[in-house]
């Protein structure tokens, strides 16, 4: 999770309490399950744009715990009381199954979002018939992008496409940023990358291009560093994977 966005939701724990208390609208009599939902939905809406005007709440929905709903904000999951006076964040576990619910609710975000982004957006290494996609955060001058790029056509002959998306890590405007501008205004792109990531000067250009875009995207999401590698159903499986290692967690995926 980037800098920004944990700043946003630790003010939020510490200021919401006080901002719920004047939003919260008197208790209704005689009301059903659904409306009292919308009420809870109402006051927590109310409660964090009190707090932070700007954000974005994509979503409020149920939540394992009760009392509590589950809110979808700026690309993070947290989780705030039905009254808006309390908010946390965090992993919560199911200790039956063990299994992250928050990861899996972040997964379904990041699925719908990248699922998004069209093929014209990508840099994209298939192979004829692929049986897995992942998305990749690349930075040109990242050493493990260079190494998981130099592997690309083992990847393919596993059955794995990969679609690229550039993250430089430096930020907009840096020199990494400049060579992933480089690469997308290049007549063949896919050449390119593969110049670029063997440290292969390209001439500098500048055209119409979806780098900051991408940039921003992964900010959204929660890319903290590169490759970052995401599965078809929003899942990330980590940073660099070698071609065998990525095959068998895909494989294994729920």
């Amino acid at each position: 999770m980037n800098n920004m966005r944990v700043l946003i939701v630790f003010t939020l724990l510490f200021t919401v309490q006080a901002c719920a208390q004047s939003a919260a609208p008197a208790p209704l009599k005689n009301t059903t399950a659904k409306s009292v939902a919308a009420k809870d939905d109402l006051v927590i809406r109310a409660a964090l744009l009190k707090v932070a005007p700007n954000i974005q709440i994509t979503n409020i929905g149920p939540s394992p715990l009760v009392g509590f709903k589950e809110v979808s904000l700026d690309g993070s999951v947290v989780y705030v009381s039905n009254d808006g006076k309390y908010l946390f964040q965090g992993a919560l576990i199911d200790l039956a199954t063990r299994k992250n619910l928050t990861d899996i609710s972040l997964a379904a975000i990041r699925k719908n979002t990248l699922a998004a982004v069209p093929d014209s957006r990508k840099i994209i290494f298939a192979p004829a018939n692929p049986k897995y996609t992942v998305t990749v955060f690349t930075d040109i001058d990242c050493g493990f992008c260079r190494k998981m790029h130099s592997q690309i056509a083992e990847y393919n002959k596993l059955g794995i496409a990969v679609d690229y998306l550039f993250f430089p890590r430096a930020g907009v405007g840096s020199e990494s940023f400049q060579k992933a501008v480089n690469v997308w205004c290049a007549p063949n792109r896919n050449i390119a990358l593969t110049m670029a990531k063997n440290d292969k000067s390209l001439p500098k250009k500048t055209c119409a291009n979806n780098v900051a875009a991408d940039y921003n995207l992964g900010v959204k999401i929660g890319v903290d560093g590169t490759p970052a590698v995401y599965a078809a159903n929003g899942q990330q499986l980590g940073g660099y994977l070698s071609p065998q290692d990525m095959l068998k967690v895909l494989q294994n995926l729920n």
